[in-house]
């Protein structure tokens, strides 16, 4: 049901001609002339705007040093930025940049709706945790904003953010899948001025921590970010104090200037293209057995990019995300894949895209859709779609092939518990070990095994002993798990997998949320194998106890014992005090046809449990000897018969006209195609191994060529569950080949009625 005067509190982009008529007069803005940001010295402009990088580095440790909560010293699950007078991205921190990534917006609604009343003052903070208004993704993204002031005039911005545990609603930890509306989930509160002239307002702190089950940790979070804000303004005003306020200005708006310059630049080096990629929501609420499309179009024209989601369904249950969500998955892929090398001045990287999308859909949800679990679902998923189309287009040069990379980590595997321990003290707690997720491989290298999580660059898994101090939990095992990662030319990073029991509870009961188990959410490229999907088991009576007793550690889940629950994509169980909850999480998609990997390599993987002997053989048709190296001359032979095997298995589409090529340059496109001239000054896709022509440039290609189809499962033979146990949707496992030599050009695990896609198409 549509709420009245919701359209108020939507934050969006603005220019800022317009922005500064809608603020009010008697707030009086710090600006700089374009000349004062052209005439900076280089020595002196590199100095600054490492101290104000510096700056946010302190924050990150403040905020550490003063918070308590595990997401925060343990995850790194929290962010910062230094910002100019509008609230424009100056220097964002390393760690959980989609929480900054409207953190703009936030700062435009407050200079919009507060500088009149009522006002923005010197020593002012506030409080937002509105993901509709920005700054977060969802309502436990806690967000401070602080105004700093130079002589009477709003010079600019700081902001921290953090994941709080709880903030109610009618579940712990704030996220209910039961959810139909953010009516059930924690309140949204628009920016409200929680310190006032430098002293903070106890009664908008009571309102603020009444709302949560763990006062106490949510209120060290605020302090502590309150605490990170006043670093900043402190170390501004003496940045200031050394180089006068017009010169730190005017690097603050060259910052942004040059991360702009650097990445145009960046674009305009690549051809003008447009790639297109389809991800899926699981179960938009208990009891759903659906698949929900979020689809995305990709256009580089120049030195400009575009992400069109039209098409993306409807918003659904509990699987939605806001605006900020949709620019947060933006951001979380745009800044390591393609701003690696460039500062992170993201006010002047997002002047370099534009989005495109429905209001009211999965990724763009319109007030009051629930929208908790944002940042692991419809956020995540959106980042995966731009890092897929990002892979393709960066795949099309040989100068920008070393930054091609598979998608990392497709989900995050999450799991809340909340009960009584043997005091009778009531906890809440998570499991975080999902941060050590695979990452995708690249067309150079392998993925990192258990590496983290490329929306989080400086994020970590918690160490097993932190978590048993912190939480009534004992740990069985962590560690990673053979077969995870995409098969490939290049191998995707593994995952992990965990398993806990309780300790020292009377009861417990168990929130998973997750998406991606029953289709892909870590696609492979150039025909690289998707990563393996999540899997997550509640065991009920495992004598886990019994054996611990007895001196001895379970260490499989057929140790545990039959009475397995199988975790749907969101769920809520009992867990007894002897249950075992077991979590494994998504992992790296692979790079190019793992029939082109180096024997000695797969042989080396099999040695350290990266591969098992199994898929050794019958994903990369490697056949090893007794001692385990590889038999090179009984591989290529089996090689041979998996490409025979290939051709006799798949299906080839009625027969179109020939496409002739004529000898000229062959111009790279991805680890198995090229393009090539036609006679009539055309351009046609071939076969990168053995010239074969495959179709016109701009035609769906892929509908021309055989493919073969069959249960996810011919994946991998250890990392794919059912997909009926999830979903009624047929999921099937895709490949299409060349028909020459039947390399495997692309490798699907998706719904059986999506179309073949047109993977690249010219402009």
């Amino acid at each position: 049901m549509p709420a009245a005067f919701s359209d108020r509190f939507a934050g969006r982009p603005m220019p800022l001609d317009e922005l500064r008529r809608a603020i009010s007069p008697k707030l009086r803005l710090h600006t700089v002339t374009q000349e004062a940001i052209d005439g900076i010295d280089p020595l002196t402009y590199e100095v600054i705007r490492h101290r104000i990088w510096s700056i946010t580095d302190e924050m990150g440790d403040t905020l550490k040093r003063m918070s308590g909560s595990t997401s925060v010293t343990e995850v790194n699950d929290f962010d910062f930025t230094i910002g100019d007078e509008f609230g424009q991205e100056v220097q964002v921190g390393l760690f959980n940049t989609g929480l900054v990534a409207s953190m703009d917006l936030a700062v435009y609604w407050t200079l919009i709706n507060r500088s009149a009343s009522p006002g923005i003052d010197e020593g002012d903070m506030f409080l937002c945790n509105d993901p509709w208004v920005g700054g977060g993704l969802h309502q436990n993204d806690v967000a401070v904003l602080a105004p700093i002031f130079h002589d009477g005039l709003l010079f600019g911005w700081a902001t921290a953010i953090c994941h709080v545990a709880d903030l109610g609603g009618s579940a712990p930890g704030s996220f209910s899948p039961t959810a139909t509306d953010v009516f059930s989930e924690a309140v949204p509160t628009p920016p409200i001025k929680i310190v006032r002239g430098g002293e903070l307002q106890d009664d908008v702190v009571d309102a603020y921590l009444r709302r949560s089950r763990v006062p106490e940790m949510v209120g060290l979070d605020l302090r502590a970010k309150i605490g990170a804000n006043r670093l900043a303004v402190d170390r501004i005003a003496t940045l200031i104090g050394k180089y006068g306020p017009d010169l730190v200005k005017a690097v603050m708006k060259r910052m942004m200037d040059d991360a702009e310059r650097r990445l145009r630049a960046k674009l305009a080096a690549l051809p003008d293209g447009t790639w297109h990629a389809i991800g899926y929501q699981e179960q938009s609420r208990l009891g759903d057995r659906g698949l929900h499309k979020i689809e995305l179009r990709m256009t580089k024209i120049g030195d400009h990019l575009t992400f069109d989601f039209t098409g993306t369904d409807p918003q659904q249950g509990m699987i939605n995300c806001p605006y900020s969500g949709m620019r947060a998955g933006v951001m979380f892929a745009l800044l390591p894949v393609l701003a690696g090398d460039i500062p992170w001045a993201a006010g002047g990287l997002m002047r370099c895209f534009d989005l495109i999308s429905e209001e009211g859909t999965i990724n763009n949800a319109s007030f009051p859709a629930a929208v908790a679990k944002a940042p692991v679902g419809p956020a995540w998923a959106t980042a995966n779609l731009v890092a897929e189309c990002l892979g393709k287009m960066l795949d099309t040069t040989v100068e920008s092939r070393p930054r091609v990379q598979s998608v990392c980590a497709g989900t995050y595997d999450g799991c809340i518990f909340t009960g009584v321990d043997d005091h009778g003290r009531p906890f809440l707690g998570g499991l975080a070990d999902t941060m050590a997720s695979g990452y995708g491989a690249q067309a150079e290298s392998d993925g990192v095994d258990t590496a983290g999580l490329f929306v989080i660059p400086m994020g970590r898994a918690p160490d097993v002993e932190m978590t048993e101090l912190t939480q009534p939990l004992l740990y069985l095992w962590r560690r990673e798990e053979t077969d995870t990662g995409g098969a490939g030319r290049q191998r995707g990073g593994l995952s992990g997998s965990a398993c806990v029991i309780p300790y020292g509870v009377r009861s417990m009961t168990a929130m998973f949320t997750g998406s991606g188990k029953a289709a892909s959410m870590s696609p492979g490229l150039a025909g690289g194998y998707p990563g393996g999907t999540q899997l997550d088991l509640v065991v009920h009576d495992t004598g886990a106890r019994a054996a611990l007793a007895a001196g001895r550690i379970p260490g499989s889940v057929d140790e545990l014992g039959d009475s397995r629950c199988v975790v749907q994509s969101h769920d809520e169980l009992p867990v007894h005090p002897d249950s075992a909850m077991v979590l494994r999480w998504t992992a790296g998609g692979g790079y190019g046809d793992p029939v082109l990997r180096d024997p000695h390599a797969v042989a080396r993987d099999v040695a350290d449990a990266k591969v098992s002997g199994e898929a050794a053989l019958t994903l990369y048709g490697v056949v090893l000897l007794t001692d385990g190296s590889a038999d090179l001359t009984a591989t290529e032979k089996e090689r041979e018969l998996l490409r025979a095997r290939r051709r006799e298995l798949a299906v080839s589409p009625p027969a179109s006209p020939p496409v002739r090529v004529v000898p000229g340059e062959r111009r790279l496109l991805d680890d198995n195609l090229r393009l090539a001239p036609t006679p009539d000054g055309g351009q046609a896709v071939v076969c990168a191994h053995c010239d074969q022509a495959l179709g016109l440039w701009g035609e769906n290609y892929l509908a021309r060529l055989p493919r073969r189809t069959g249960p996810p499962a011919e994946a991998g033979p250890t990392a794919w569950p059912d997909p009926g146990v999830y979903v009624d949707a047929a999921i099937e496992f895709r490949q299409f080949y060349c028909p020459c030599c039947y390399t495997a050009l692309l490798t699907q695990v998706v719904p059986a009625d999506q179309p073949v896609l047109l993977d690249r198409a010219p402009v």
